[in-house]
C-alpha cells in the first residue's frame, strides 16, 4: 500500500491494524514503529497577535509545522479524521488540546482554513475583543501578543473611555450623559470600531451624533452620510441647521436627478442625509463614493438581514459605522446579528454560527451562561442608557389601561367570528395550520378591527363601538382640562372614524399617515406644537411612531394595543422625552374578553425578558403554533 494513498493509510491505521491484532501477535518494521511514533506526535501551536493600523495581525506557527501543515490539520478536525498528512509526508496525529482551541477561536473569527493557508491573516481591529474573549474562554492556547493589542484589551476591560472635548460651535448644551455618550462614540471611532447607540426613546441620540459629526468634521476629508426612515429626513435635516449651523449639509429628498447632482459634489458637503427608500433606488450612485461616517437610524429597521433595505445599507463604502435605536432587538436575536452585521461585518461572525452559537441555546434552552457571554462581547459596542436613571428631572409618566366592554351586535359579531376560528384552528391538522397560517393572521387582524370598530370589517354595520364611545368621551374629558392629546392607531381608517366623532365634537384635530409627505408632516408637527389650544393629534403607529418630538401634548391614547410593547413605547416618548415640562399620562384602551386582553398579557410577558442581553428588548418569537392562538383566543 503505497504511502501516497492517504485515505487507505488513516483506514489500515484506524482500524485495520487493531483487526490484525484480534487474529493474533503482530510484528512490524522500524519504519512501521518510526510512523506510529509520528501519529503520537499532536501538533503544538502557538499564535501571535499583533495591532497594526487598524487591522488586527494573526500569525500560526507550530514545531516543525508550516502554514500548509498547520491549515491540513484544521482540515482535518472540521472533518473529523484521525491523523493528517504533512508537506514532507510524514502523518499526525489530530486529537491536540491546543488544535481544538485553535480551531473553535477561528471559527468564531470567521476565519477557515484556506485564510490560515495564505500565511499570516489580518481582519478589522475590532475583532480583537472577540479574538480576546475567545481566548479567555479557552485557555490551552498559547499566544503572545504585542503592546497595541494588550493596551486596547486592557482598556475596554477597565472601561476606559477617552476624554475628548465638545465642539465650540455646537449651538446646544449637552447634558453629562450626552457628553459621556458623545465621549463612548469619539472613542470608538478612535479605535475604528462600529457602535450602536441604544438610548431609550426621547434621551436625545440624534444630538449625540451631530456632536460627534462635528468634532470629526474638524479633521476629516471625506462627508458623511444619515440614513434615516423617510418620515424623519427632514427633522434630522433642521436638527442640524438648529446645532451645527457650521456643517454643510446636503438633504437628499427631491426627485432622482436633484439627489444625483448632490451626491456628484460631495466634496462640496459635510453629511450627506437620506432615506432608506432613497438608497435602494439610488445605490449605484454611491459605488465610487466613499463616506468618513455612515450613520443609519431606526437600526431595527435592517432587522431582517434578508431585506433589500438591509443588504443596501451595508454596500455603503464608509470607514467607521455607527447605528442608532431605541429597540435594538424586538423580537428575535437575529435582529441582533443584522445590526451587528452592518456595523462590524463577521464580528458575530456568519449568521448560521451566530445561531449555533448564541441564538439556539439562549431561545430554546434558556442558556444563561451563553446570554452573558453574549452580553459581554457586543457590551462595549452597545450604548444603552434608561431615562429613569439619567432624567431624574424629566417629569413623572403615569400609564393607565381603560377597559371597554362589548355588549349587543358588536359582542355577537365578535363572538361569532372568534368561534369560527378557534374551530378552524382545532380542526386543522399541523399541515393545514401551517399553510393557513397567514389566513389565520389576517382573522386575527379582523377580530382586533372589530374590538376597535365593527365598522372597518363590516360596511353595513349600524351599531356602535364600546371602545370608541369611552375614547371619545376620554377625549373630551381630556379637551376640557386643558390637554393636548396624541392617539395612535394601527388602523389609518380607525383614523378616518375617529377624526370624524372629533369634527362633530368641534375639536381640533391634526393627523399623519403614511400619505402624508414628510415637509407636509414636518408642518403639522411643527403648528401642532406651536398652538395654544387643546388639540388632538391623530397619529398611526408605523408612520408616526418614531422620530418626531411632540413634547407639547401630555395625554397619550393608544387606541389598540399591538404584539410588540417597543413600538408602543416608541410612540409614546414622542411626548415623553426632554423637552416635556408637564406630567404625562399614558391611556391604553383594552376591549375586556377579547384578543386585545391576551395581546397585553403577551406585551407583558415579552417586557419580562427585557434587559437580558443588551440591557435590553424583547428576545421572544412573534411565531405562534396552535396551543399559543388557542390561548390567544380564549375568552
Amino acid at each position: 500500500m503505497p504511502l501516497e494513498e492517504d485515505q487507505q493509510v488513516v483506514a489500515f491505521l484506524n482500524q485495520g491494524l487493531k483487526r490484525l491484532e484480534d487474529f493474533g501477535e503482530v510484528q512490524v518494521t522500524k519504519p512501521f514503529q518510526r510512523l506510529i511514533g509520528q501519529i503520537d506526535h499532536k501538533p503544538n501551536l502557538t499564535v501571535g497577535i499583533s495591532l497594526e493600523s487598524g487591522l488586527l495581525n494573526l500569525s500560526v506557527a507550530g514545531e516543525a509545522m508550516d502554514s500548509a501543515d498547520i491549515a491540513q490539520a484544521l482540515r482535518a478536525y472540521h472533518e473529523r479524521r484521525p491523523y493528517f498528512k504533512l508537506k514532507n509526508g510524514d502523518y499526525m496525529g489530530v486529537e491536540s488540546t491546543t488544535l481544538t482551541t485553535l480551531a473553535h477561536t477561528l471559527e468564531d473569527l470567521g476565519v477557515d482554513a484556506d485564510q490560515v493557508d495564505q500565511g499570516d491573516i489580518s481582519l478589522p481591529a475590532y475583532q480583537a475583543l472577540a479574538l480576546n474573549q475567545s481566548l479567555q474562554e479557552q485557555n490551552d492556547l498559547t499566544y503572545q501578543t504585542d503592546d497595541h493589542y494588550a493596551k486596547l484589551i486592557r482598556d475596554f476591560d477597565q472601561n476606559q473611555v477617552g476624554s475628548f472635548t465638545v465642539p465650540q460651535d455646537l449651538q446646544a448644551k449637552l447634558r453629562p450623559y450626552q457628553i459621556a455618550g458623545f465621549q463612548w462614540l469619539m472613542t470608538l471611532n478612535h479605535y475604528h470600531f462600529g457602535g450602536l447607540l441604544a438610548d431609550e426613546m426621547g434621551l436625545g441620540k440624534t444630538i449625540q451624533i451631530i456632536t460627534l459629526l462635528l468634532a470629526i468634521n474638524q479633521e476629516q476629508k471625506l462627508p458623511s452620510l444619515v440614513v434615516a426612515p423617510a418620515s424623519v429626513v427632514y427633522n434630522w435635516q433642521d436638527e442640524f441647521h438648529k446645532f451645527a449651523p457650521s456643517l454643510k449639509i446636503a438633504t437628499l429628498g427631491g426627485g432622482k436627478v436633484e439627489r444625483r447632482k448632490l451626491l456628484a459634489k460631495s466634496d462640496q458637503y459635510d453629511v450627506f442625509i437620506t432615506s432608506y427608500d432613497s438608497l435602494k433606488r439610488d445605490i449605484a450612485l454611491y459605488d465610487q463614493l466613499e463616506f468618513q461616517v455612515q450613520i443609519i437610524d431606526e437600526a431595527q429597521t435592517i432587522k431582517n438581514a434578508r431585506t433589500i433595505g438591509a443588504q443596501t445599507v451595508k454596500l455603503i463604502h464608509a470607514q467607521q459605522r455607527f447605528a442608532l435605536t431605541g429597540t435594538p432587538i424586538e423580537n428575535r436575536l437575529s435582529e441582533l446579528w443584522s445590526i451587528f452585521d452592518y456595523l462590524m461585518p463577521g464580528f458575530l461572525g456568519t449568521y448560521q454560527h451566530f445561531s449555533k452559537r448564541f441564538e439556539e441555546p439562549i431561545i430554546f434552552n434558556d442558556d444563561q451562561a451563553k446570554r452573558a457571554q453574549l452580553s459581554q462581547l457586543i457590551g462595549p459596542f452597545v450604548l444603552r442608557r434608561l431615562k429613569k436613571d439619567v432624567l431624574t428631572s424629566l417629569p413623572a409618566k403615569t400609564e393607565i389601561v381603560e377597559y371597554a366592554e362589548m355588549s349587543g351586535v358588536q359582542l355577537k359579531l365578535y363572538r361569532a367570528r372568534a368561534d369560527q376560528l378557534i374551530k378552524r384552528i382545532q380542526t386543522s391538522d399541523e399541515t393545514d395550520f401551517k399553510g393557513d397560517k397567514i389566513e389565520i393572521l389576517a382573522e386575527l387582524t379582523r377580530l382586533r378591527q372589530v374590538c376597535c370598530d365593527p365598522h372597518l370589517v363590516y360596511d353595513d354595520y349600524k351599531g356602535k363601538s364600546a371602545k370608541l364611545s369611552q375614547t371619545i368621551a376620554l377625549i373630551k374629558d381630556q379637551i376640557e382640562n386643558g390637554h393636548k392629546i396624541l392617539l395612535f392607531s394601527q388602523f389609518t381608517s380607525m383614523l378616518d372614524i375617529i377624526a370624524q366623532r372629533l369634527q362633530k365634537e368641534r375639536i381640533q384635530t391634526e393627523t399623519i399617515t403614511g400619505a402624508v409627505d414628510k415637509q407636509e408632516r414636518q408642518r403639522r408637527v411643527k403648528q401642532f406644537n406651536e398652538q395654544d389650544e387643546p388639540a388632538v393629534f391623530l397619529i398611526s403607529l408605523k408612520a408616526g411612531g418614531t422620530g418626531i418630538n411632540l413634547t407639547s401634548a401630555d395625554v397619550v391614547i393608544h387606541y389598540d394595543p399591538w404584539w410588540n410593547a417597543a413600538a408602543q413605547n416608541q410612540a409614546t416618548d414622542r411626548a415623553h422625552r426632554i423637552g416635556q415640562e408637564n406630567p404625562v399620562t399614558i391611556y391604553q384602551m383594552i376591549t375586556k374578553h377579547t384578543i386585545e386582553e391576551r395581546i397585553k398579557e403577551l406585551q407583558d410577558k415579552k417586557q419580562a425578558l427585557a434587559d437580558q442581553v443588551l440591557s435590553g428588548d424583547q428576545m421572544s418569537t412573534t411565531s405562534f403554533d396552535k396551543d399559543e392562538l388557542l390561548a390567544i383566543l380564549d375568552d
